[in-house]
This record gives structure tokens, sequence and C-alpha cells, in this order.
């Protein structure tokens, strides 16, 4: 068993690719039916309620009953749509998270004296290719506004607009950093050359400063952790950030219009893109897959990589589940000047000043 695992994820044989694929799609399904049973059982809890509870153990096939309800569910098309766009929007929305998937890496262990990252694919521009997959989302978002020819969509699209480009700017200045880090030195020794590799990423953070501090970048890069973090949250449309389907200002924004697998669509593809910030954030500043193995013998220490992957995740999604029942939602005018004037210029000082320490322990003082 585990040989064939090696095969799958170190050959570069087209069957071996296409079994790469739909196990990242399976994978993906099974996240979202997980993650939205997750999310229910956890607000109802922080409300005193019980949650799902009849449909399977612990109610856990209560989303796949609300799948199939969805999937056999009429889906009408308004009469005065763009059928075009109207029909395109919900697969524009599904298809970046898949993508963005593709390229995570959920963990790394040596099978057969071979060292196997679990991943479908690996980019030396990895961290260009997130940010160019989760800009692509926001078409979706205006287009299914846009063409259902109703005001309610229309303003939930205008939102998300603005929104959208307003974080992805916060987002990525924080990335620099990161990408900065992987060519520094930092504690006398040299940690790498720069790289946009997500797996390379995660490598980079191994070991320790002084046997105490882990080499995950949060504790170089915690303001870019936050920026990061916080950006996300918005860029997922989540609480308190979640104007663009605001039912008590707009019905339900963008997918006012939508029903049946169309609205699905929409649905799975709001809760994926909760699981890949979250493993992103992982990937990028908690040390991905790195964590003890507790001298667990060959056969069960290659699944260690992907359960500290896999725990460190679902802490991020707790967290993305606690503001949702926290904090109430944002005014409009407080959702722009969080991003303009609060994480854009917090990210762009931060920028500053690591590029400025990082070149005086390279190089040394210029004046000296």
């Amino acid at each position: 068993m585990t040989e064939f695992i090696r095969d799958v994820f170190t050959s570069g044989d087209l069957w071996y690719v296409v079994v790469r694929v739909l196990v990242a799609f399976a994978v993906l399904l099974l996240i979202a039916l997980l993650l939205v049973w997750f999310e229910r059982k956890l607000v109802a809890d922080m409300q005193n309620r019980v949650g799902p509870m009849r449909a399977g153990p612990f109610g856990i096939l209560q989303t796949l009953a609300d799948g199939l309800k969805l999937l056999f569910k009429e889906s009408p098309i308004p009469r005065k749509v763009e059928l075009v766009p109207y029909l395109v929007a919900p697969i524009i929305a599904m298809v970046p998270t898949f993508l963005i998937f593709l390229v995570i890496p959920l963990g790394q262990t040596e099978i057969g004296g071979e060292v196997v990252t679990f991943r479908v694919m690996d980019l030396n521009v990895a961290v260009l290719y997130l940010l160019a997959m989760s800009s692509i989302a926001v078409y979706a978002v205006v287009l299914a506004g846009w063409s259902s020819g109703s005001k309610y969509p229309l303003l939930g699209g205008v939102r998300a607009t603005a929104q959208m480009i307003s974080y992805e700017a916060a987002m990525g200045l924080s990335l620099v950093p990161v990408v900065l880090l992987a060519s520094a030195q930092i504690g006398g020794g040299e940690v790498g050359i720069g790289t946009m590799s997500l797996t390379r990423i995660v490598e980079l953070q191994q070991g320790s400063f002084r046997g105490i501090i882990p080499g995950w970048f949060v504790f170089w890069l915690l303001p870019s952790f936050a920026i990061f973090f916080v950006a996300g949250v918005a860029e997922t449309n989540r609480a308190p950030f979640d104007l663009v389907e605001a039912d008590q200002e707009i019905v339900g924004g963008y997918h006012t219009e939508y029903s049946g697998f169309r609205f699905a669509l929409f649905f799975l593809a709001e809760y994926l893109n909760i699981f890949n910030i979250s493993a992103i954030t992982v990937t990028l500043f908690l040390g991905g897959w790195l964590g003890p193995d507790f001298g667990l013998p060959d056969a069960v220490a290659w699944i260690m990589p992907i359960f500290w992957f896999l725990a460190k995740t679902v802490a991020l999604l707790f967290v993305f589940v606690w503001i949702r029942a926290s904090l109430p939602r944002l005014r409009y005018d407080q959702l722009m000047t969080l991003g303009w004037k609060r994480l854009i210029p917090a990210s762009l000082a931060w920028l500053v000043l690591f590029t400025v320490v990082t070149a005086v322990r390279r190089f040394g003082m210029p004046w000296g």
C-alpha cells in the first residue's frame, strides 16, 4: 500500500497524475461536507444549541442530505438574466478553489527511501499562482450579481468588487516578507535561497532557534501573519466582512437569484475557500506539516505530517467560526477604512522595516 502511495505522488506518468487529481477532488468534497457540519455544530455549541443531530451519528450526514436536496431541487432561470454569464458564474466560483488546492502540500514523509510530498503539483511560483487564482474569484461574484437582472445581486456584486480589490492589496503585500525571509539569514545560519514554492517554504521552516523557538515563519513575521489572515477572512466574504451577502440588507446578495445546484456551487466554493485560506496560512507561517513524530514505527509515522497539517488547519478553521459567532457585521465605511487606512499602510510599513532589517543583517551597516 505504501509503495502505491509513493508511486502516485512521485511519478509523472499521466495515469498517476489523473489519480492525484481525482483524489484531490474527492478530498475537497469530503472537506466541504465535514467543514459545514463542523461550523454548524460549533456555532450551535457557542449559542447553547444542539445543532444538526438527526442525520447520521452526531448529525454528520446532515450536510450530505442538504447537498442531495440542492442537487435535485429545481433551478429556475429569472426572465431578465444575461444567460451565459449567469450560468458560467457558479463554475468560475468553484474552479479557482480546486486549482488552489492542487498546489497546497498536505505533508511530506519518506517511503521506501524516497521523499514523498502529498500534493498534486509543485510550482516554483506558487505564491504568485495563489494570488492569481484568488483574484479570479471576484469575477464569479461580479458576473453573478450583474447577470441576475436584479438590484440586490447587483449591489452585492458592486460591494464584492470594492472589498476584494481592497483586501487583495494587503494580502499580496503581506506575502512579500515571506519570500524575502526564504532567502534571508536568521540566527547566523543560512536558511535557504529565495523561493515561491510552497513545499520549499515549509522545508525552510524546519529546525528551531536556539533549540526553543520553532523555525516557523510566524515567529519572525507575526505582522504578516495577522494581516494575511484578516485579509483572508475578508476575501472569503465571511463575517464580519460578509457585506456582499448581507441578508438583512440585500436579501442574499450576489446569489439571491440562484437556486438548486448552481447555488450549491457558490456554497461549496465559499467553504472550500475558507479551508484553502487556512491551509495556505498554515503552509506559509505555521510550519505546514512539521511537528514531532513521537518515535512511531514507519508503518504509522508517514501519516503524522498529514495529521499535524490538518490539526493546525482545523485550529484556524475554529478561529474562522469563532469570529463569525462573536463579531457583528462591519458597516461598509468601516470595511473600507480597515482595508485602505489600516491594513495596507501597516503592511507597507512592516515590509519596509523587514526589508531594512534583512539587508542590515545580511550585508552589515552601509556606513560601517
